[in-house]
């Protein structure tokens, strides 16, 4: 066990650097009731390695790293973080009890596993983590870096996570697959909602192409199931999500860089949803064979945009664009079947502007 001193200060109690490296079978006590420090979110060109203290194990330039089977507990910053690495392999990992808060009390990201600066070729597997203020595992690059790429995060588990359980963000070719959770968004006073940070299942960030998200199952979501903001060219399939306390699955364009296009939304469970199944923009995408039951358990009559009074009451929503114009045009919403309130007579909406006939809309089952 390395315990962090009240008095210590520092970027991490370990600091990596070079090749070749191999952690395994310890544990980090990071002291957090000693050593939290209430900062907000670095600024928009200043990467979390050079920003956030009191880590667990920080990672820089290191090529070929292995973490293997570490226990974390109450780590002031992120329990892993690694940076502008290659390589990289997080197998067995348990993390508990981690995260700081920011000067208004909500959670500022930290606590979890956090690849940033273009790491490549990474694996984050079989972790689990519980009691996380920030996100759990996820990864980051600023505009001006390069992406993040090549990498899985698979078979682990969440439990009680402040903000997004998995969040892919600026990044190519990840695999997200076989993941479960439960309580994404708890406790509710460490939500950021100052800064909009609706706590998401597996959450999208950036410009991120050639990915999949596949086989992840979560329950007792405080925010949307799947947020896909920045994401194209990739596959959304067989994932289950239940009991959602937002939106189910919801297309973003908020990267200047891509568009919301060929997309496959396919196979998916959304069951016990609070406003409507899957918020859809852009083209030549795919919504097939999902099954969204019990929608819009808030009996919403809601606008939440002005002029679009259907967007949180449709099962599938067809939409004019998000950050940036992109009308839902050229996508096929095929054999999808939808229950909940009012589901008769509201299953496939459409904003003002979009025509039906735009659209490629049949056999789907609605009541």
């Amino acid at each position: 066990m390395l315990r962090a001193a009240a008095d210590f200060h520092g970027r991490a109690l370990i600091v990596v650097r070079g090749n070749h490296v191999l952690l395994r079978d310890f544990a980090v006590d990071g002291n957090r009731d000693n050593l939290e420090s209430r900062l907000g979110l670095p600024g928009y060109d200043v990467p979390f390695a050079r920003f956030t203290p009191g880590n667990g194990v920080l990672a820089e330039g290191v090529g070929q790293l292995t973490v293997r089977n570490l226990r974390f507990r109450e780590i002031a910053g992120f329990a892993v973080l690694v940076s502008r690495s290659r390589q990289v392999a997080i197998d067995g990992v348990r993390v508990s009890d981690s995260g700081s808060r920011n000067p208004a009390g909500r959670n500022n990201t930290t606590g979890g596993i956090l690849l940033e600066e273009g790491t490549s070729d990474f694996r984050v597997t079989r972790c689990e983590l519980r009691n996380i203020r920030g996100n759990g595992i996820w990864t980051h690059s600023l505009y001006t870096s390069p992406r993040n790429a090549r990498g899985v995060f698979a078979g682990n588990r969440f439990d009680t996570i402040g903000r997004d359980a998995l969040q892919v963000g600026h990044a190519t070719e990840v695999r997200v697959e076989g993941n479960t959770g439960a309580r994404i968004g708890f406790p509710g006073e460490v939500v950021d909602v100052e800064g909009r940070a609706i706590p998401v299942g597996v959450d999208t960030a950036g410009n991120v192409d050639r990915s999949i998200y596949a086989r992840n199952q979560f329950s007792g979501i405080n925010g949307k199931c799947i947020d896909l903001d920045g994401f194209h060219h990739g596959e959304v399939s067989r994932n289950v999500c239940v009991d959602i306390a937002g939106y189910g699955i919801v297309m973003n364009n908020s990267n200047p860089d891509m568009q919301s296009r060929n997309v496959r939304i396919e196979d998916n469970l959304m069951d016990g949803v609070k406003y409507g199944g899957i918020f859809v923009i852009g083209t030549d995408n795919v919504i097939r064979r999902n099954r969204l039951l019990n929608l819009n358990t808030a009996q919403c009559g809601c606008d939440y945009t002005a002029g679009e009074p259907d967007m949180f009451r449709s099962g599938i929503y067809l939409g004019r664009g998000a950050e940036r114009p992109a009308p839902a045009r050229g996508n096929r919403i095929e054999e999808n079947e939808i229950t909940g309130y009012q589901m008769d007579r509201r299953c496939i909406g459409v904003a003002p502007g979009i025509y039906p006939a735009w659209n490629t809309v049949r056999d789907n089952r609605c009541k």
